[in-house]
């Protein structure tokens, strides 16, 4: 019983790992295709709850290609503006 609830615990901090990867390389390709800085995207991924999004839909991001997530990435940012959120 014991190795099956750590064999869980171990895959739950694998995935937490792998969705923290994956908005980090966001952050950074989004800067880098747009010319901010890391500082000035995480600005503007809080403005907008795109860290929370990102890992929230990890599962269908993170087989995406960089461009896709780019486009992905502005199209909220501009859905989250048009609402005044």
């Amino acid at each position: 019983m014991r190795g099956g609830a750590t064999e869980r615990r171990n895959e739950m901090k694998k995935k937490e790992k792998d969705i923290a990867l994956f908005v980090v390389f966001c952050i950074e390709e989004y800067g880098a295709a747009k010319g901010m800085a890391s500082e000035q995207v995480l600005d503007l991924f809080a403005k907008y709850g795109l860290t929370e999004y990102l890992s929230e839909c990890y599962e269908p991001l993170h087989t995406q290609g960089r461009q896709w997530l780019i486009e992905e990435i502005d199209e909220y940012i501009n859905i989250r503006k048009d609402k005044g959120l």
